[in-house]
């Protein structure tokens, strides 16, 4: 019997990415538990991204993943994809020549697939979560702007129904009041029982949303723990979260 309360539907062991004689990611062990946002911080290069990538299946890597109950040697994407783990990139791979909802429609093509028929349904669901696409639906993404562009990248995702939803820097090159809505969005999407794997610069952001956080350095797991403890560890805080110079301001008087 378990005595853990929460399901994980995320286990990584000892995951191991090497790109030539070059280790990116060392041992990573990380779970994601049912109904949980768990984010990912660290500085650029540490292997974020690489983590995200090889839990996808997009790289090669070693070690082990569980995923929603079933142990992947090497997860291979279409498999992964199907079985409900989907990967939102960095680069928002949107078609910018097509439409809002025909992008829309093109998330649900393997459920399509496989023979399940609920895309309109979960496009309302969707135009829910994001009115700013409803009103946008017949425009082409290649118009829209930043924010929307992101909005449209995780729609598409959840026109999947995803059991886990991997975001790589959603916060990217985003202005501070775009950013706090995508960040309102994430705890919502929490809210509606998604699992989140977040992969974040923004730390402060990240660590205020999330249940619980990694802190990744030179691809290995430095810290883990409770976000809000992370938020209040002196070298989180040191490191990420910018404050060290303004408190040490604030304590000399000036």
């Amino acid at each position: 019997m378990s005595t853990a309360t929460v399901n994980n539907v995320l286990e990584v062991r000892d995951l191991c990415v090497s790109y030539g004689k070059v280790e990116a990611l060392h041992n990573a062990n990380i779970s994601v538990g049912e109904g949980q946002i768990v984010t990912v911080i660290g500085p650029n290069g540490a292997g974020k991204t690489t983590m995200l990538s090889a839990i996808m299946g997009v790289l090669g890597s070693r070690g082990q993943v569980n995923f929603d109950g079933s142990i992947e040697g090497v997860p291979e994407v279409e498999r992964m994809v199907a079985r409900g783990m989907n990967l939102v990139p960095e680069k928002r791979e949107l078609f910018g020549e097509m439409s809002v909802e025909d992008n829309l429609v093109l998330g649900a093509f393997q459920r399509y697939r496989m023979g399940k028929r609920d895309h309109a349904q979960t496009m309302d669901e969707v135009y829910d979560i994001f009115p700013r696409l409803k009103e946008r639906r017949t425009q082409l993404a290649g118009t829209l702007s930043g924010g929307e562009r992101q909005m449209l990248a995780v729609g598409r995702a959840l026109m999947a129904k995803p059991k886990l939803l991997m975001l790589d820097e959603p916060s990217l090159g985003l202005a501070p009041l775009i950013v706090r809505e995508i960040f309102r969005i994430i705890a919502e999407l929490r809210r509606r029982g998604v699992s989140i794997l977040l992969v974040e610069q923004n730390a402060r952001a990240a660590l205020q949303v999330a249940d619980y956080a990694y802190v990744l350095e030179t691809g290995e797991v430095a810290m883990e723990g409770p976000a809000h403890k992370l938020a209040d560890d002196p070298r989180v805080i040191e490191a990420y979260l910018g404050l060290g110079g303004k408190h040490q301001d604030k304590l000399a008087g000036h």
